[in-house]
């Protein structure tokens, strides 16, 4: 017959939020400001992790009579409190776009979605409608017009949203 020693309870809980409150110092203070140049501390850029995140960066040259982009393109979007923000793009039917988004704040609500060109009667064609603090994905342009996200903040506090994009588009907002 063996015995089992058993981890008192309060030291498991004890362990578990530990856990948790170093996961997101690490999150904050090193992995954001490396990966993504968010750097809500300041730590990052004194210790140089923001030049991290903007050395894997190639932006295509902006040259307005280029109809097409091909490049990665990287915005900083503020969201501003109890309130929303929209951020679209020019695509041609069958022309793909890559993406991802993050913000360290609270989740937003967000809708991607797409106006045809031309359209007058207001629809939109949503490709997806959640509540998130991050999202990573691709699309292909079901017809010609406007793509991009609408994000809404109900807290108290603006929040900052990075958004990485590659792909075919154009009138790159600025």
């Amino acid at each position: 017959m063996t015995t089992q020693e058993s981890i008192p309870q309060p030291t498991l809980i004890r362990s578990t939020l530990f856990a948790l409150v170093a996961a997101s110092v690490v999150l904050t203070v090193f992995v954001l400001p490396a990966e993504y140049n968010i750097d809500a501390t300041g730590i990052g850029k004194k210790l140089g992790l923001t030049q991290l995140s903007t050395t894997n960066q190639t932006t295509a040259s902006v040259n307005p009579s280029v109809k097409t982009r091909t490049g990665k393109d990287i915005k900083e979007i503020i969201v501003p409190a109890n309130g929303g923000i929209e951020f679209k793009v020019v695509m041609q039917k069958h022309q793909q776009l890559t993406y991802q988004w993050v913000t360290p704040g609270e989740a937003l609500y967000f809708d991607l979605h797409g106006e045809p060109e031309g359209d007058t009667t207001g629809y939109f064609l949503s490709y997806a409608v959640s509540t998130a603090s991050d999202m990573k994905g691709s699309f292909i342009a079901p017809f010609d017009g406007t793509h991009g996200w609408y994000w809404k903040n109900t807290g108290n506090q603006a929040q900052l949203v990075q958004l990485v994009i590659e792909g075919e588009y154009s009138n790159l907002p600025e």
